[in-house]
């Protein structure tokens, strides 16, 4: 893959990152905390972004022959019709930062009126004349107050004013935001979750979704983030969908909660045509319901708690969340919210960390999510990407590429491809970002996926291979005949009914007779309840002449008839119930004799065999599975089938170990070092 003109103007843009970050080491120096330099760093980030765009659509205007000097009133119009916000001391007076800061004496009043000069809209989005009452967004008004009480708020301005993003296109300007931003997660700890992007990733994903999208080149391309931030990722995809994809008309949509990286992403979006970003809850506002995209990107938050709107979600009823997983982690909430807002043949490509894959047991939530995703056939490809890759994680990520519109030879598959072991180290490590995926290696998986056929880095699987049943069991006790009671008294595994003369326990019996009734109280009841069965043995006569006996040493009941037949009836227990006597007022006791169960499990037996309709109550499958692994008889209790995901499985490779001979050469190889070591 060719190195594009976009990526060379990138590069060169990336010789500004020192100049911000002697601004850093200015803040520093006048005691500000570093865990405050996102605060100092995004509004005059912002502010230059806006001066050098400005300057760009003056040079434009001039070059296509309005002139600002001879008619400035149609230059202003033609300026206003652009759209991009304006500036009075920008393009009335023809002034810039650099002219303001050229001047120390008139500095402070040139810098309150090149500020107060922008429109309402960008200064409410810079935070200026901002009330007490309305957000403060980038509060542009509070950083320069406490800058100039640190006396060195000019200072500040001067390197500032030195960065000219005027010859840079939308790309390269927002890849500098992001190289700053990444700067800021590694410091501050308000970014608990928050991964920003890194530029290689990007690339990833947009070579994906331009190999994956059904859109016309000719057509419009509706783009949304639902997490986007300071809009990285979604106009970064948007910038290589034109200039490596040939899409011209590309509308962005964005949503964003965070104040400030939500005015920098508006601000941004003014510069980019048919752009739209919302402040705001993403899945409690739901800000472009009823609106289909074509192709959705996120990157959310990982392990990010969504108690403090748990009720709000819990409450929704506009059928985005079908599944609630567990309140310390929202990435699945935004999975289902992505693929509610995904068109019928749209692509998604959602950034996820390991847990989406696996967690939650079989009927949770986690795992009814994914379950319902896999139902629904809409996972094409799960990408396990390398480590090391994000500015302020070291763990493994993972890209879901989510279709509504699979071809029919791809339906019912997925595909896992390892792109992990395809990376390169960078010459210096970004936070923890230490590796990168060059344009082979995005290639090799891009290809991976279009082929989508067993190869070096990818397996393609039955969508069922992913599914298993946790059945759950009890189990029964068995003498050591493999006898229990439900095979020779208790019909069809039911309790057998006694009809009660006397309860006996070693010599004493516990009834007590009204007329020819035996009758036993709460009493007796209670002590039938504290009986301990190791004790004297237990003794239930029946008025049939039938007795039944509980032998302690074999676990078993022995049933002893009229003439003296002993019978062992195999593993079992008595039960007794209280009922109540309206006629006699006295309480009855009923005895039953049960099967001994020892203990419930849960099994996770095997995958289901879906039929040709695609139903996996897969009886049989279960039955013979239980009677291969279970060697005591059981009862079914309830099963359910959950999804799961486990890279590390698929791709196993194990250690080759070498023979025997070698092995113990090597072990006496070491007894010699020892000895030598002794010695």
């Amino acid at each position: 893959m060719e190195t594009t003109t976009t990526e060379n103007s990138q590069r060169d843009i990336l010789q500004y990152e020192s100049q911000i970050w002697a601004v850093a080491d200015l803040m520093r120096g006048a005691g500000i905390k570093d865990s405050k330099f996102p605060d100092f760093m995004m509004p005059f980030f912002a502010l230059v972004m806006l001066e050098s765009r400005m300057l760009n659509v003056i040079k434009k205007l001039q070059k296509d022959g309005f002139d600002r000097e001879a008619d400035f009133e149609n230059f202003k119009g033609q300026f206003l019709d652009e759209d991009c916000g304006y500036n009075e001391y920008i393009v009335e007076q023809g002034k810039t930062l650099s002219d303001i800061c050229s001047n120390d004496k008139t500095f402070e009043q040139d810098f309150e009126n090149y500020r107060r000069g922008f429109d309402e809209k960008l200064k409410e989005l810079l935070g200026i004349d901002r009330g007490t009452e309305q957000k403060k967004y980038l509060n542009m008004d509070g950083i320069v107050a406490e800058l100039r009480a640190k006396k060195i708020l000019m200072q500040t301005m001067t390197i500032w004013a030195g960065i000219d993003l005027s010859g840079f296109d939308n790309s390269a300007i927002t890849t500098l935001e992001e190289h700053i931003k990444r700067r800021w997660a590694d410091i501050s700890a308000e970014t608990a979750g928050e991964q920003y992007t890194p530029d290689d990733i990007i690339s990833l994903i947009a070579e994906i979704v331009a190999a994956k999208i059904q859109v016309p080149v000719c057509n419009y391309v509706h783009l949304y983030d639902p997490t986007c931030g300071g809009a990285n990722l979604l106009f970064g995809v948007a910038d290589r969908l034109v200039s490596n994809a040939g899409y011209k008309r590309i509308a962005t949509y964005g949503s964003e909660i965070n104040d400030a990286l939500y005015a920098l992403s508006a601000i941004e979006s003014r510069f980019r045509g048919k752009s739209t970003i919302h402040c705001g809850n993403t899945l409690t506002d739901y800000p472009f319901r009823n609106r289909p995209f074509d192709v959705i990107v996120a990157n959310p938050p990982y392990g990010v708690n969504w108690k403090g709107y748990e009720k709000e979600i819990r409450a929704d009823q506009t059928g985005q969340f079908n599944y609630y997983p567990s309140v310390s982690d929202g990435q699945l909430l935004f999975m289902q919210h992505i693929l509610a807002q995904l068109g019928e043949n749209g692509i998604a490509v959602e950034v996820h960390n390991g847990s989406t894959l696996f967690s939650g047991d079989a009927g949770s939530g986690e795992s009814n999510i994914r379950k319902y995703i896999f139902d629904q056939d809409w996972v094409e490809a799960i990408i396990q990407m390398p480590s090391d890759e994000f500015f302020n994680t070291g763990i493994y990520t993972y890209l879901w590429i989510m279709n509504k519109n699979k071809p029919a030879e791809r339906r019912n598959k997925v595909m896992l491809i390892n792109g992990s072991n395809g990376w390169q180290l960078l010459k210096k490590s970004k936070g923890s970002k230490r590796r990168e995926m060059n344009a082979e290696h995005r290639q090799k998986i891009v290809d991976a996926l279009v082929n989508f056929q067993d190869c070096e880095i990818g397996k393609v699987f039955p969508k069922w291979h992913f599914y298993y049943n946790k059945q759950n069991i009890t189990l029964t006790d068995v003498n050591a005949d493999g006898e229990w009671v439900a095979h020779t008294i208790c019909n069809d595994s039911k309790p057998h009914k006694l009809t009660l003369q006397e309860i006996r326990i070693g010599e004493q019996n516990l009834t007590k007779f009204v007329g020819v009734k035996a009758e036993c109280g709460k009493e007796t009841f209670d002590t039938l309840k504290a009986y301990d069965y190791k004790e004297e043995p237990m003794t239930i006569i029946c008025t049939d002449g039938k007795s039944y006996t509980f032998d302690a040493k074999r676990n078993t009941i022995l049933e002893t008839t009229s003439d003296g037949t002993v019978r062992d009836l195999g593993c079992g227990k008595f039960t007794f119930k209280l009922s109540n006597s309206a006629k006699t007022q006295l309480s009855t006791i009923q005895c039953n004799i049960e099967p001994a169960f020892s203990s419930d499990y849960e099994i996770v037996p095997c995958q289901p065999n879906p039929d040709t309709h695609g139903r996996i109550e897969n009886e049989a499958a279960i039955d013979a599975f239980l009677k291969r692994y279970i060697f005591k008889p059981y009862y079914k209790r309830d099963n359910v089938i959950g999804v799961e995901l486990n890279f590390n499985k698929e791709f196993y490779v194990p250690e080759e170990i070498g023979s025997v001979e070698d092995i113990l050469a090597e072990i006496r190889e070491l007894d010699k070092e020892l000895k030598e070591i002794e010695i």
